[in-house]
């Protein structure tokens, strides 16, 4: 870790229990848990106590013939999604069991089980008010499907916009806008169609191999990519349905599996200039964790203000052998209000960690 910058990263949580490499975490965005899955097939329930104490609080056998690569919450913090190498995706929700103690001890149940993918499932998603659920798979095929009520899923769209396998999608923030990336280099965005059906309205080249993961911004207004190029792309919207990247940070000496871009706190930044747009944390193959500040580009007085001027960043934080000699597979913020400076990852050690940020002594 380097001493020299402003912020350190902290363990405040080492989770081991998986059988196999740990793929995917995911916070749970209204309750104190959170999610990890495996190559084992199994993923792991944390529950956490405001003063930040883990324990393992259950193992969900997911019955997945293959491994389970990702995980998501439903905004509603009810439901959780699983994507399966099986080509499956289990919707689960916990059947509530309140014994005398006050403790839930419902069980998990798979709720509903989608199909439709022809090999490995990758990713999954659910947008900003959980209408919808995305998935994309190694049969280059990205699928949208309308959550409905009773646990049903009805597939509105099954998007083939790429020509390699797709390795992860994401919803905007708060559009219903779906960001997909793959192993042919490049990122796909679509919207629906009133009249029609969704369809790919841009796509964002530049990445010079796999897009591994991406990331909007908060308030969406950017989207970050990491790749096997090593770097890490920022992309601005400039128009409505138009986005170009004004930005490629480097500093990573392998893959970059996966990036997260959090609110961050800002107490050091108390009457400096520029809009705040959050902390990007980013992870890879170099077990390195890599915290970037970004901020509007500050205009000078007399200046024009240019949509192609790169976003002010500097690095903050630097962890190295977050997980030992293991690849780092995932990295995401806690979404939790109050909570905005812990991060957890996940490694090839089968382990998830939490680590807190903050100010350097």
């Amino acid at each position: 870790m380097d001493a020299e910058l402003p912020y350190s990263l902290s363990n405040v949580a080492d989770l081991p229990g998986h059988e196999d490499r740990a793929w995917n975490v995911a916070w749970n965005p209204v309750k104190p848990i959170l999610a990890s899955c495996s190559a084992d097939k199994n993923v792991r329930i944390y529950a956490y106590t405001e003063d930040l104490r883990f324990k393992h609080l259950d193992s969900i056998p997911t019955g997945h013939a293959k491994t389970v690569r990702s995980v998501a919450w439903a905004p509603s913090g009810q439901t959780l999604a699983t994507a399966s190498f099986d080509a499956n995706i289990g919707v689960w929700e916990k059947e509530s069991e309140v014994d005398e103690a006050g403790i839930d001890q419902g069980e998990w149940e798979c709720i509903s089980t989608l199909e439709g993918h022809e090999t490995e499932c990758k990713s999954v998603a659910y947008s900003c008010n959980g209408t919808y659920l995305a998935s994309c798979s190694r049969d280059k095929t990205v699928w949208i499907w309308e959550v409905l009520p009773d646990a049903e899923f009805e597939t509105v769209s099954v998007l083939m916009e790429h020509s390699q396998d797709v390795k992860c999608v994401a919803w905007h923030p708060t559009e219903e806008i779906l960001a997909s990336a793959s192993y042919d280099d490049t990122i796909k965005l679509y919207i629906e169609d009133p009249s029609d059906d969704w369809f790919c309205f841009t796509t964002l080249s530049g990445h010079s191999s796999t897009v591994w993961s991406i990331a909007w911004s908060p308030v969406g207004g950017y989207l970050a990519s990491g790749s096997d190029d090593k770097t890490v792309r920022i992309w601005r919207r400039i128009a409505e349905h138009k986005w170009e990247c004004v930005l490629v940070l480097t500093g990573h000496d392998r893959s970059v599996y996966s990036v997260s871009w959090g609110p961050g706190k800002d107490d050091k930044r108390k009457g400096k200039e520029g809009e705040h747009l959050g902390w990007l944390a980013t992870t890879g193959g170099d077990g390195k964790v890599m915290i970037w500040e970004v901020e509007e580009p500050t205009v000078k007085e007399g200046e024009t203000p240019s949509m192609s001027k790169p976003p002010d960043h500097r690095l903050v934080a630097c962890l190295n052998a977050a997980h030992d000699v293991h690849d780092v597979n995932s990295v995401v913020w806690c979404p939790r209000k109050g909570y905005e400076d812990l991060l957890a990852t996940t490694g090839d050690d089968g382990h998830t960690k939490v680590w807190k940020i903050a100010p350097s002594a």
